[in-house]
């Protein structure tokens, strides 16, 4: 990895631990714009450095950053209730990647990648929450997965959007240069 593909990476970091603190309060879990980030981490940066910049993010909360939502912190936040869609994000991030180095940022492809990694996202979070909250699966879809499914729509469409002309952008940034 050269150094301006490192620095890329490390602002998918800063802006996802800017941007999933902020959330609306829906109960049990808060909506935020992180999915968002996880996206456009995964259909910019690929697989790996996607799933780096990700990591990095997680490891700065599990520290005791506040960089989860609602300005939390520490691995009281990751072993909760809601835990599950923090992990959630590196299976996310991984297959939104996968589909970008597979199918050459195709935007059906993008959206395809996004959507199989949300679902993956949904899967990890709402199996933690029955864990942890003792909540039945079926009683659990229709508070950690229905009221989100909207909102993540839109952010996919938002991620596809971007992706294109922010790839561009990348892909300038981090080509080697003579000097």
């Amino acid at each position: 990895m050269n150094v301006r593909k490192l620095c890329v990476s490390a602002l998918m970091t800063a802006l996802l631990c800017v941007a999933a603190p902020f959330t609306i309060p829906v109960e049990p879990i808060p909506l935020s714009l992180a999915t968002l980030f996880v996206y456009l981490a995964g259909a910019l940066l690929g697989a790996r450095d996607g799933c780096m910049a990700v990591a990095a993010y997680l490891l700065l909360g599990i520290a005791g950053l506040p960089v989860f939502t609602n300005f939390a912190g520490g691995l009281s936040k990751l072993a909760g209730p809601t835990g599950g869609y923090l992990v959630g994000y590196l299976p996310c991030v991984l297959l939104t990647g996968l589909a970008w180095e597979k199918f050459g940022g195709k935007i059906a492809a993008d959206a395809i990648g996004m959507v199989l990694g949300t679902a993956v996202l949904y899967a990890f979070g709402t199996m933690w929450y029955c864990m942890m909250s003792q909540t039945p699966f079926v009683a659990a879809l229709s508070v950690c997965v229905l009221p989100f499914l909207p909102g993540d729509a839109i952010k996919i469409v938002a991620a596809c959007a971007a992706a294109r002309p922010l790839r561009k952008a990348v892909r300038a940034a981090t080509r080697k240069r003579d000097t």
